[in-house]
């Protein structure tokens, strides 16, 4: 075990956001400014290879890593030695990479290439609501427009295209995604038909289509890898989107983040603009 690897300082800091639920009220406290506490905070999770906080509007909340540290330091100077532990060693930095369904399923397919050979830990959050990378709920997001928060940078991937998708066009059926994308409010606008079928994850949309029972609406780098269905549209204006990946400002100079964004950027321009 690396006994460097640790600063009182920090974890002194670290319990008064702890107990505090925030930077701003730890900031009056600790003397330390709240961006400082920010970053120290980021410098413990790296060097323990956890994630202690999840970061919302609202303030910082414990993760269970973090109320275990919480409660093995509080008070304790002399048990900040057997906090890291071997696993901790060769964990890595976490990166959390932030996208919608059917990104997360083409990023899955090259985790290996994306990770590298860095110590690094990937954890792919699929879903299609926002999360706040200026909050640092995630470190990297895949989204469909450039960003505007000036703590943001985005680079731009390319052009994502949508269609309808089915065995053949004898299908009439509709698989209806229940949920406030726009692809799902597109289908939800055509005339029901009794063949329909509503479904609560987007991934089923593709079951369905394999089974004969539905059109399905899928984003043509989808529909393109699967020989067996059929594109019986021209790409749907009204879905087109230009797409961009989008970090933090100062996270993306960090040399884990910087080489998962170059081979991320790599694998979607690669994999998504069909």
């Amino acid at each position: 075990m690396n006994e460097t690897m640790l600063d009182w300082d920090d974890l002194r800091l670290f319990l008064a956001v702890a107990r505090l639920g925030g930077l701003s009220a730890a900031a009056s406290a600790t003397g330390k400014s709240a961006p400082t506490l920010g970053r120290r905070m980021l410098a413990l999770e790296r060097r323990l290879g956890q994630e202690l906080f999840e970061r919302t509007a609202r303030g910082y909340a414990l993760t269970p890593d973090g109320e275990d540290l919480l409660a093995s330091v509080a008070g304790l100077e002399n048990r900040i030695r057997p906090l890291v532990n071997d696993k901790n060693e060769w964990a890595g930095p976490l990166v959390k990479v932030s996208a919608g369904i059917w990104v997360t399923h083409v990023l899955c397919e090259r985790v290996s290439y994306i990770a590298g050979r860095e110590p690094v830990r990937l954890r792919f959050i699929a879903d299609d609501a926002t999360l706040e990378i200026g909050h640092r709920e995630a470190v990297i997001g895949i989204r469909n427009h450039r960003p505007f928060d000036t703590r943001l940078a985005g680079r731009s991937i390319g052009e994502v295209r949508f269609a309808v998708y089915a065995l053949d066009k004898s299908v009439t059926g509709w698989a209806r995604v229940r949920g406030t994308t726009p692809s799902a409010q597109w289908v939800q606008a055509k005339p029901r038909t009794n063949e329909d079928v509503e479904i609560t994850q987007p991934r089923n949309a593709l079951d369905l289509a394999f089974a004969g029972s539905c059109r399905a609406v899928l984003p043509t780098f989808i529909g393109a890898k699967f020989p067996q269905l059929e594109r019986i549209s021209p790409p749907i204006t009204d879905l087109t989107h230009d797409q961009w990946l989008v970090t933090h400002h100062e996270d993306r100079f960090l040399p884990e983040v910087r080489s998962v964004i170059n081979r991320t950027l790599k694998v979607l321009q690669e994999n998504c603009m069909n």
